[in-house]
């Protein structure tokens, strides 16, 4: 599923506009995506959580030279699946 596919089935789950339905979906990752550039977590219960995590720097290998090549610290946003979305999965 895409995004212009996720507003279609919001619109209709929620029987409302798709305007209404992007605007909904587009403020939802803008305030996700300010809480993780803070540094705090999104916790949606039944749902799962976004946060953010430190990567260490570490030597990789360039695949298409096969030269070792640094990939520098960075934050990098993660997702953990709630309880019941992992079991609504698994049903």
């Amino acid at each position: 599923m895409n995004k212009t596919e996720l507003i279609a089935s919001v619109a209709d789950e929620a029987n409302i506009s798709k305007t209404d339905a992007a605007e909904a979906i587009e403020a939802t990752f803008a305030t996700i995506e300010k809480t993780l550039k803070k540094g705090d977590e999104v916790r949606i219960i039944g749902f799962g959580s976004f946060q953010v995590a430190d990567r260490k720097e570490s030597v990789r290998r360039n695949p298409s030279t096969g030269k070792p090549m640094t990939v520098p610290a960075a934050k990098v946003p993660k997702f953990k699946a709630g309880k019941a979305l992992r079991e609504a999965v698994n049903s």
